[in-house]
């Protein structure tokens, strides 16, 4: 289709958007944020959960006593999810700061999680960034990945965002994806697809979090704070009851238009042969043979002839429950 084709069918869509009652596309970037209040309740921690800036921001902290965390209102099915985070500086070896979805608590054995993991360090070595994808209780056979940032987490407010559609799940940091899991058939039914509700802790991670349990936190250094803020809660909700998405088909289906424009691949790419340090897609010490869902960059295997050989698994992110993999990833 020519430049003038092209033009003339996206300018009969905007017609149609505006007449026809079809949504039009999502513009990830002018989604609406909202206040603590207006989508989400505290989950544990007491005293250690303060709101801030007339509810638009949220501290939670971790201390001797316990951590904090809080979820969202409503439990979706299927959108987009962000929040601008700032992790605690300083000497934070054994602090998980994690912001995930999750539907552990419906769904105890046969749960599904979309994961952020904000791993702490001692000090002068650089926090690092975990995520990871689990569907129909498959913990034994976790999806993670590992980067490096790129920048300071803990000097200002950076965005982490989740999209999570029928076909796809991208991972975004300040708008640029790192990530992309499409459902496949050899993901089979482990492609998340059940509701989950949105999900922001703070805990101890003392026996695993930073060089496999060797650091683990000092509480003199606390309270540990973590800063949420700007937070986005766009999806199907559901009913708690019936699990029924409140979206009309063609709601539901707009999540599945946004996709990875050329531009924005490169863009992953090159972060990622940079900054990606693991990925259970090039651990031939835990998986022999690739799993059937990867597919294998070229340029990112090079970096991994060799490497690939710690793990990690599934743990539950208020403390209290953890399945824990052969081998502890002590290597960081």
């Amino acid at each position: 289709m020519g430049h003038r084709g092209w033009l003339f069918s996206s300018i009969i869509f905007f017609i149609c958007s505006s007449s026809c009652g079809i949504p039009a596309p999502i513009n990830l970037q002018s989604l609406k944020t909202v206040s603590f209040d207006e989508g989400c309740t505290q989950l544990f921690g007491d005293g250690n959960l303060m709101l801030i800036r007339d509810g638009k921001a949220v501290h939670i902290s971790l201390d001797e006593r316990t951590g904090a965390g809080f979820a969202s209102q409503d439990l979706y099915l299927h959108g987009f999810f962000s929040a601008s985070i700032k992790l605690p500086s300083d000497y934070a070896a054994g602090v998980v700061v994690a912001f995930y979805m999750s539907n552990g608590d419906v769904f105890e054995k046969n749960h599904d999680e979309l994961d952020f993991e904000f791993l702490g360090n001692i000090r002068g070595r650089e926090w690092r960034v975990q995520t990871n994808v689990y569907g129909n209780g498959s913990t034994g056979h976790g999806r993670e990945e590992r980067y490096g940032l790129w920048f300071d987490p803990t000097d200002d407010f950076h965005n982490y965002s989740i999209l999570w559609s029928h076909s796809r799940i991208i991972f975004y940091i300040d708008d640029i994806p790192i990530r992309e899991v499409g459902r496949s058939e050899a993901m089979g039914g482990e492609f998340p697809s059940k509701p989950m509700s949105l999900y922001a802790t703070i805990w101890d991670g003392s026996t695993w979090a930073t060089a496999g349990g060797r650091y683990k936190v000092n509480y003199k250094y606390a309270p540990y704070v973590a800063e949420f803020a700007d937070l986005v809660l766009h999806g199907c909700a559901v009913d708690p009851i019936e699990h029924l998405s409140t979206c009309r088909q063609r709601e539901a289906g707009l999540y599945d238009s946004v996709g990875i424009s050329p531009e924005q691949r490169s863009l992953m790419q090159k972060l990622r042969r940079k900054h990606l340090t693991y990925s259970y897609c090039y651990d031939r010490q835990r998986y022999p043979a690739a799993p059937p869902e990867c597919s294998p960059d070229a340029s990112e295997a090079v970096e991994f002839e060799g490497a690939g050989s710690w793990r990690s698994g599934y743990r539950r992110r208020h403390g209290k429950r953890r399945h824990r993999s052969p081998a502890a990833d002590a290597a960081l």
